[in-house]
């Protein structure tokens, strides 16, 4: 499974890098690809010799920035015509003024920390959008964003393949990591937020089995 991932990333190269990079990052389609796993092999491959690092991270940073651009941009003009409709179960006004509320209060952090979470990232861009988060405002956490992830996560990959030998041993566990690591936050904040839920689920489960 290691070599098929550094296989596919060296046949579709710094195109196909930027392509997948954008396409996660803001087009609808995009959250089932690997941008994680993806960013960090790259970067292997970049202290292999494969990759210009400088390069690499350029293209990463670009598809990031540009791909939550687009993302935000359909959000604006178009997701928001969604629930100028019929109202249905899913596209109530209700939504839209707490999207609205939720952007005017948090957006900056959500959309630095959505980069690091998957199937998030691609989302968060496009829920700005429809909540009318201030595109200037936007674009600056867009660029911190891009910059902690497009570039961290490449010369990351390109510092442990020059550090610790035959990394590729160990591609699975780590990348498996950065998984975990990515998640971790939402899971922590989901909790903090509904500690109370939480707790009053697990006590009713335990009732029962009693």
């Amino acid at each position: 499974m290691n070599f098929d991932l550094k296989s596919f990333i060296e046949t579709v190269g710094y195109l196909g890098v930027f392509l997948i990079i954008f396409a996660e990052s803001g087009l609808l389609i995009g959250f089932f690809l690997p941008g994680d796993s993806l960013l960090f092999t790259a970067g292997l491959l970049a202290a292999e010799g494969f990759f210009s690092l400088s390069l690499l991270v350029v293209v990463s940073f670009l598809g990031a920035v540009i791909g939550d651009s687009v993302g935000y941009t359909f959000g604006h003009k178009v997701g928001r015509r969604l629930f100028s409709q019929k109202e249905s179960w899913l596209f109530k006004k209700e939504h839209l003024l707490k999207a609205e509320e939720f952007y005017e209060k948090h957006g900056g952090k959500t959309i630095v920390l959505a980069r690091f979470m998957p199937f998030i990232r691609t989302f968060a861009p496009i829920v700005a959008g429809i909540g009318r988060m201030r595109y200037p405002s936007f674009l600056s956490f867009n660029i911190i964003g891009g910059l902690l992830w497009a570039i961290g996560l490449p010369v990351l990959g390109f510092t442990l393949g020059k550090s610790i030998p035959d990394i590729d041993k160990y591609l699975l566990p780590i990348i498996a990591l950065i998984v975990i690591v990515s998640v971790a936050p939402s899971l922590l904040h989901f909790y903090s937020d509904n500690k109370s839920r939480v707790h009053a689920l697990i006590r009713k489960k335990i009732f029962r089995r009693s």
